[in-house]
């Protein structure tokens, strides 16, 4: 006899190549009356142009419950892990330990 899975339940696959996710530290938000945009990007010190490594693409609904969603979670991670400082409170050097830009 099969499994039923409850009717509220779906079923989620994952390829590996999405599984093995892409590293953005800058995330541009834009929106329209109809939908959001957020694209993601890895920012690289010295490099003169980025590439956008993904881009999602919500309702306005949607984007509100992400964004509830995002605020639950961080909310439990600083439970378990103590506040997460906000950038402004941290200096990153712009160099990562590499050479110093010049214009």
């Amino acid at each position: 006899m099969q499994e039923q899975q409850p009717q509220n339940q779906i079923n989620i696959e994952i390829s590996e190549e999405v599984a093995e996710g892409s590293y953005a530290n800058l995330a541009i938000i834009t929106h329209s009356h109809a939908e959001f945009v957020i694209d993601f990007v890895n920012v690289m010190p010295g490099t003169p142009k980025s590439k956008v490594k993904s881009r999602i693409i919500f309702t306005p609904q949607h984007a509100k419950r992400f964004m509830k969603a995002l605020i639950e979670n961080v909310n439990r991670y600083e439970a378990t892990n103590g506040t997460i400082k906000d950038l402004e409170e941290i200096q990153i050097p712009m160099t990562f330990g590499g050479p110093t830009a010049q214009a």
